[in-house]
């Protein structure tokens, strides 16, 4: 059907309000902002602020060794760092995803390694990612997207069956929970995102945690220029960036915390009942979580059966959104492989040293995860937050269901 034939809402939408928006910081956030002021420093290292906050944190995951770092993208990079990879080495991860689950990968020298991901959950497939699996591989990289964990019972097994480190991407998955277990705690390492568009959020800001001791004593050099902050020593025994917080953003960060199971099982209310409302509609194919598996729903994420409607992907998505639905047509444009920089390996001054070097025969152009790519032109991106009802969900759900009725074959 021609994007021209396409029915609109000539009548008033079925979600008939606007999208509903949590105030996000408030007395909580202030409080600590006001007692931050009023400190002589606003360094982080046994900061007030910073120590709140590694406190606050350790109630939801109690990892021992903490280091509060300026974005999620730089506690990933500390992760990667932390495992001292050799140029050439292989770390396997998934084709959606943000950039900054690679970029320290590259910069650290190392090969990101893309495997396909399940065509429900958008998680790494495991059996593609044990076909990745080759001499050079040191880790895999679990990326819990959207919210939803990843089958980390089985990655954790895949990883010590092959002596590999288990890293996870906690960045949009805040409270999410696999088998009852909060992620972040199964692998090697964890990392989190107090990025402004988060769960929660102090604007910019991340941390990586470890149970390892091995990885843990070293974190915080990692993440601050390879220095030793216990000994107030600058001997430098390594190369490393300045990835540090401050206070002020520890501050907002301590008090956000405080507020996130609420809003995680808000959220997954939310998201649980439209998931429920969607199934068995034709066309629509919701996300799958795993039993015993908790989503935290950073955003709702489904996919269309097009075989099963008269309608193109871009189609449904603008007649939702005359429905009044906040329907995005698809979420990242396409599969990371398919980005410039890796098609064009440019990734040091036009260059990439490991592969003019012979350390890797990594040829992005002829990557291709099938799966990822099929997710990314079907799927369909809707926002979910913890200050929308039951009834405005309904409306949502009310509305999808409309028109797959309506776009039936």
């Amino acid at each position: 059907m021609p994007s021209s034939s396409v029915p609109t809402a000539t009548h008033s939408p079925i979600v008939d309000e606007p999208v509903p928006r949590p105030r996000r910081w408030g007395a909580a956030e202030l409080t600590r902002l006001t007692a931050m002021v009023e400190q002589s420093s606003l360094f982080y290292w046994q900061g007030p602020q910073t120590t709140a906050l590694l406190e606050e944190f350790r109630r939801h995951y109690p990892l021992p060794c903490l280091f509060p770092c300026s974005s999620g993208s730089a506690a990933l990079h500390v992760a990667v760092a932390a495992l001292r990879l050799r140029p050439g080495d292989e770390i396997i991860t998934s084709p959606i995803t943000d950039m900054g689950s690679v970029i320290g990968i590259l910069y650290q020298q190392g090969v990101p390694v893309f495997a396909d991901i399940d065509a429900r959950t958008y998680n790494l497939d495991v059996s593609a990612v044990r076909a990745a699996i080759t001499p050079k591989t040191r880790a895999i990289m679990a990326v819990h997207l959207a919210g939803n964990p990843s089958d980390l019972t089985a990655l954790s097994a895949l990883a010590r069956e092959h002596g590999l480190a288990l890293i996870e991407d906690c960045a949009q998955s805040w409270g999410a929970q696999h088998r009852g277990t909060p992620v972040g705690l199964f692998g090697d390492l964890a990392c989190y995102s107090f990025n402004d568009f988060k769960h929660v959020s102090c604007g910019d800001g991340g941390i990586v945690g470890t149970p390892h001791e091995k990885y843990g004593a070293t974190l915080s050099r990692w993440g601050d220029k390879s220095y030793d902050r216990v000994h107030g020593t600058r001997d430098p025994a390594d190369l490393a960036p300045n990835y540090r917080m401050s206070e002020p953003q520890a501050a907002v960060a301590a008090a956000q915390m405080t507020k996130l199971s609420a809003l995680v099982a808000a959220r997954n209310r939310l998201g649980v009942q439209l998931t429920t409302a969607l199934a068995d509609t034709p066309g629509i194919l919701p996300p799958v979580t795993h039993a015993g598996d908790l989503h935290s729903y950073w955003f709702y994420f489904l996919r269309l059966d097009l075989a099963r409607l008269t309608c193109t992907r871009d189609e449904f998505a603008a007649a939702a959104r005359a429905e009044g639905v906040a329907a995005s047509a698809g979420y990242l444009p396409q599969p990371v492989y398919r980005y410039q920089v890796f098609q064009n390996h440019n990734f040091f001054g036009g260059a990439w040293p490991v592969r003019d070097s012979g350390l890797t025969a990594m040829d992005y152009r002829t990557v291709s995860c099938p799966t990822a790519e099929a997710v990314l032109a079907d799927g369909i991106t809707l926002p979910i937050n913890e200050a929308m009802t039951p009834a405005y969900i309904g409306k949502v759900a009310l509305a999808l269901t409309t028109l797959a009725h309506r776009f039936a074959r």
